[in-house]
């Protein structure tokens, strides 16, 4: 039950106090725009990465796998350690962003081989473990009631900021590769610093009262957080293939149409770039239609994507282009959905940990179907290739329909 207190002409309630600020969640935003402009720095730069520190073509698949490997090790130990609950979301936020933009910063380093590299790239994965879930927290501190709605526009920066480097060579491809990296550097003390300095703590933030080195497993235990979370794995088994594949997508329509040539790079951070504006709606629309069936519809659109993937390479390639646009939109609509429904179905006291672990688990599914991927293309050709990514929304779909 609220209380109210009359002040004047103006009657207050305990709930009063509790709604965030106008500025949070626009500062949270900016903040995860910023710093996860570190995730694909290396990838918009490869070509220069390749020439400068002499290595093989086959190294962008490493130096991508470093980054996802530091991630999943990152919010493991994080996950472990709950570190999230146990320690201000803020703070930990803050450290992340500092020392993934030192890091990021190794690239100039002249006397760099192969294996400085990758442990550059994985050190810059550990600590965007420190970003995008404690974001997610952090949001969920602030907007209880609101979460859906704000994780739309919080998982919108993440695809912006993921999209960015590419857009710096899409658009300005005269920029010298040093120059991405001051500037992707730059962006994440930016981030860092706005979010120390102008978001506190949420007033739902319950911290751990202390270390359960099991809490990362017990959460599972509970059958309707285990839903939504298997349900996010599905949708992790589809998402970062297709954005990794995108690319070589438009290659093979350029290939089966030698008439057309569609410019790879900007075509690719288009259709990846746009998937910010799928979750914004996503977000707009869940006091409408709820979170559960937002997520259901996406993933069932872009399931359906996937099955008929062989037959969009026989479309005008305007037509070709607009649909893999929309498909760019719903395969990420449903993120930040499937992270609300895991958050409101964790103890308030381990969210943090829960939000980390089930993305350690959803990342650690993104190698094997990229990989999966990457091996097929060898065997398959192109257009048959995403109809292997069908099995992810089919289960993501099985596992939403026991979420009551």
């Amino acid at each position: 039950m609220f209380t109210s207190t009359p002040v004047g002409f103006c009657t207050f309630t305990s709930e009063s106090f509790m709604q965030p600020s106008n500025h949070i969640l626009p500062c949270i935003v900016l903040a995860q725009f910023c710093c996860t402009s570190l995730w694909f720095a290396s990838n918009a730069i490869s070509p220069d990465l390749i020439d400068a520190y002499h290595l093989t073509e086959t190294s962008l698949g490493y130096l991508t796998a470093a980054v996802q490997i530091g991630f999943i090790i990152g919010t493991l130990g994080f996950a472990f350690a709950m570190i999230a609950d146990r320690f201000s979301p803020i703070r930990v936020f803050f450290v992340g962003a500092l020392a993934g933009s030192l890091i990021n910063l190794a690239l100039l380093w002249e006397s760099n081989s192969l294996a400085s590299l990758l442990t550059i790239r994985f050190l810059v994965g550990c600590s965007l473990a420190a970003i995008y879930p404690v974001g997610m927290k952090i949001a969920a501190d602030h907007f209880n009631k609101r979460l859906g709605n704000s994780l739309g526009f919080l998982v919108g920066a993440l695809v912006l900021g993921t999209a960015f480097p590419h857009s710096i060579k899409a658009f300005s491809a005269d920029v010298p590769w040093k120059t991405v990296v001051y500037v992707t550097s730059g962006l994440a003390v930016v981030g860092g610093l706005i979010l120390v300095l102008f978001v506190p703590n949420g007033p739902y933030r319950k911290p751990a009262a202390k270390l359960r080195l099991n809490a990362f497993l017990a959460v599972f235990k509970n059958r309707r957080f285990r839903a939504a979370a298997f349900g996010y794995f599905g949708h992790m088994w589809e998402l970062y293939a297709f954005w990794t594949f995108v690319p070589l997508c438009i290659l093979g329509y350029n290939t089966l149409h030698p008439t057309t040539s569609l410019s790879v790079p900007f075509w690719s951070f288009c259709i990846i770039g746009i998937g910010a504006i799928g979750c914004v709606l996503a977000g707009l629309l869940v006091p409408r239609y709820n979170e559960k069936r937002l997520a259901t519809f996406a993933l069932s659109i872009s399931g359906l994507f996937c099955l008929a993937s062989p037959l969009l390479f026989e479309m005008p390639v305007y037509v070709f282009l607009i649909l893999l646009l929309v498909w760019g939109m719903v395969v990420i609509a449903d993120s930040p959905m499937f992270s609300t429904l895991v958050a409101q179905r964790a103890p308030s006291e381990v969210t943090g940990t829960a939000l980390t672990i089930v993305n350690c688990i959803g990342f650690a599914i993104t190698i094997v179907s990229i990989q999966l991927l990457a091996s097929l293309s060898e065997a398959l050709p192109i257009p048959y290739l995403f109809v292997v990514l069908a099995f992810g929304p089919l289960f993501g779909l099985i596992s939403l329909r026991r979420l009551n």
